[in-house]
């Protein structure tokens, strides 16, 4: 690591020397300290990949300060599951808690199964024809809505409840009855890997998106396997990892796929692109993809219910202040999310504490710390109660910056909140 220091320092001292700005005039425009500057300069200090890509834009380095701090800066691959995953067992406690665990079916009866309550036998296991798939169709879209406003360990026992329940009806229902019941228990098993991500859970969101994929094949779902490689570059954004995000999300885009998952996928690729600092790739992407996105919904089971947010008018759009913040360009990434945010509806608490956390931390970036004090504020108390692991990366990233100005009356105020928060999440 010393030795990729010294290299970041030389080459950030020659990008700086060569544009002709002072180290006083520097630190001024990036916002922080000629010391800390003097530092990593001088090869003694770590440069983070935040600042990287923000002195990439700064100093229109074209991605080359950012690739040199980003590239091992990814966190490790987390372990898959390797357990068929054949039988399920939960276990919920009187305190709210409580835990998933997948086994084979010979593990479970080694375990005792015997000893618990039964739900009734397999052959039971029905419902009149046709109508399971329209009240479970239903129930999804209230789960879906609770997953707004709830934490992943209110709305996690209830998803994992409806996939095995709807899974199990397939075995008793008609051909055709049975495709929709599998589709739709993909849909589930896809929702239950994104909670288990925002639970902290990346091993498990991983093994959930696996047994979508699964269900979704036995349905006769040809393209979910791709809109299942959009979740893994998210999965991977959120590592930092943008090599394989990028690579995912490409491969993602080949083939006969449907607009909508195209689009998440040019948008996962864009991301992969900023996160690396790669500006005029990222736009390209975010081009190809706003199209993609706002498209009608293509005629066929794969389309309903919609895949990915149902909370955004225009999830490029919203994309593109994303991007701008990783590309080290936070004033117009302040812009683009101050405008958008305007339309999230109130109710979409999950939402607006992730893309607000964004805006706030554009602001923190820009020096203009009292303003993001004030967002932090009001969003503080929606992300308590979604209690978002993802979030919660982007308020740990603020309160760095906020501890570079602990005079400030308003960190004062908001950095005990702030600290209890992560220590509550963490």
């Amino acid at each position: 690591m010393a030795g990729d220091d010294v290299q970041f320092g030389i080459e950030l001292r020659r990008w700086r020397t060569r544009a002709g700005i002072s180290l006083a005039d520097f630190a001024t425009a990036v916002h922080y300290s000629k010391g800390h500057l003097s530092k990593i300069e001088n090869g003694l200090k770590h440069a983070q990949p935040e600042f990287a890509r923000r002195c990439d834009a700064e100093l229109d380095a074209g991605g080359r300060l950012a690739a040199l701090a980003g590239a091992t800066e990814a966190r490790p691959r987390p372990v898959e599951v390797a357990d068929d995953g054949e039988a399920w067992m939960m276990n919920l406690t009187g305190d709210g808690a409580g835990w998933f665990r997948p086994m084979g079916r010979r593990e479970a009866l080694a375990l005792g199964a015997a000893a618990g309550f039964s739900m009734g036998v397999p052959a039971r296991v029905r419902s009149v024809e046709g109508t399971a798939a329209v009240a479970f169709r239903r129930q999804f879209d209230q789960i879906r809505k609770l997953g707004q406003t709830a934490s992943p360990g209110v709305v996690l026992p209830t998803l994992v409840a409806q996939t095995h329940t709807v899974r199990a009806l397939t075995g008793q229902a008609g051909a055709d009855e049975s495709g929709q019941l599998f589709r739709l228990a993909s849909r589930f098993a896809e929702f239950a890997g994104w909670m288990t991500q925002e639970a902290g859970d990346e091993r498990g969101a991983l093994w959930w998106t696996d047994r979508a994929v699964e269900m979704a094949a036995s349905g006769g779902d040809r393209h979910f396997a791709s809109y299942a490689l959009t979740r893994r570059a998210l999965i991977s954004l959120y590592r930092d990892d943008a090599a394989e995000a990028i690579g995912l999300a490409q491969q993602a885009q080949r083939g006969a796929v449907p607009a909508r998952i195209l689009g998440f996928a040019a948008q996962h690729e864009a991301q992969g692109h900023a996160l690396a600092g790669d500006y005029d790739t990222c736009m390209r992407a975010l081009d190809r993809a706003r199209p993609l996105l706002i498209a009608p919904a293509e005629e066929g089971e794969w389309s309903s219910p919609v895949l990915g947010t149902t909370n955004l008018d225009d999830p490029a759009a919203m994309a593109v202040g994303w991007c701008l913040l990783d590309l080290g360009r936070p004033r117009e990434a302040a812009v683009v999310l101050d405008r958008q945010l305007e339309s999230v509806p109130a109710d979409a608490l999950r939402t607006r504490a992730r893309y607000g956390a964004r805006r706030a931390l554009a602001y923190a970036q820009l020096n203009e710390i009292e303003q993001a004090c004030a967002l932090v504020s009001e969003l503080l108390g929606p992300a308590e109660i979604v209690g978002s692991a993802t979030v919660a990366q982007d308020l740990l990233r603020l309160k760095r910056i906020f501890s570079r100005h602990l005079r400030t009356r308003a960190v004062q105020e908001v950095y005990p909140q702030l600290t209890r928060q992560l220590s509550a999440t963490h």
